[in-house]
């Protein structure tokens, strides 16, 4: 399997902030799609764009940016010591595929009216996961991949369902076959079971802390329930083709509070 990371400027950096005791690191992927993992000095204050981040007893706390985001980003960190520490990020541009998905059952690329009470129900329960904020730090561990197999749909990609444009695709899908484990690729708690939404199927929502969730959609099954806590490697469920899909498959997406992230930007290795 190639590595299907894209080329991208992998961010390691550390600043001196007004003392040589004060410091800012900041770690990750400065790209569309990316998360960085950035770390201050204990007590400190930390925002973008004005917009205020949860910061870890540790300092540690996170930054994403949308696929379609341009930037430039102002992060400002206020020191315990009061001093102000500034830096302008401004993601690298990605190119991103088109994919084209035909064979899908009409009603599950243009919906029923009969059927939209119901996707917007669904859509409510994903949304109101998405607003919780703990102060966990799963994701510090980094991130295992959840099940190997051929790689069928990649984030970002514009999506042409039956012909019909749609949304871009918000995560990497593995191709698997039916009842294939699925293991968590960090810790986390679970906040979201549904055996069958709509376009989704069997979907599960593990949170690794500070908003920064991981999503599994289509299983055949799935083997915890909600507020179970659950470690790296362990297994959650089962690869199925629930919901709108066209074969066995785990659909694994990541999201930062509103912001969807490209998962495989957090693998330590290449996806096999």
């Amino acid at each position: 399997m190639p590595d299907l990371k894209p080329l991208i400027f992998l961010l390691s950096m550390t600043f001196l902030a007004g003392n040589a005791g004060a410091q800012v690191q900041l770690e990750g992927d400065l790209s569309q799609g990316g998360l960085l993992i950035g770390t201050a000095p204990p007590g400190s204050k930390v925002s973008v764009n004005d917009q205020s981040l949860m910061v870890a007893e540790n300092g540690q706390f996170l930054i994403g940016f949308s696929r379609d985001t341009l930037g430039p980003y102002q992060l400002s960190v206020r020191l315990p010591d009061e001093q102000i520490w500034e830096k302008e990020l401004t993601p690298v541009a990605r190119d991103f595929a088109i994919q084209r998905i035909d064979g899908l059952p009409a009603d599950k690329v243009t919906p029923q009216p009969a059927v939209m009470a119901r996707i917007r129900e669904e859509a409510n329960m994903a949304r109101q996961a998405r607003t919780r904020r703990d102060a966990r730090t799963d994701w510090d561990q980094g991130f295992v991949q959840p099940v190997s197999g051929r790689v069928t749909g990649v984030y970002g990609s514009q999506r042409i369902l039956n012909g019909e444009p749609r949304a871009p695709h918000w995560g990497v899908d593995i191709a698997a076959p039916t009842g294939t484990p699925v293991v968590a690729p960090a810790a986390g708690i679970v906040t979201l079971v549904h055996d069958d939404m709509y376009f989704s199927g069997g979907t599960l929502f593990l949170d690794h802390g500070h908003g920064l969730i991981s999503a599994f959609l289509h299983f055949e099954d799935i083997l915890v329930e909600t507020g179970d806590r659950v470690e790296q490697g362990q297994t959650i469920g089962l690869v199925g083709a629930t919901g709108r899909a066209t074969g066995p498959h785990l659909d694994w997406r990541i999201s930062l509070g509103d912001i969807r992230i490209d998962p495989v930007l957090l693998l330590d290795e290449p996806l096999k």
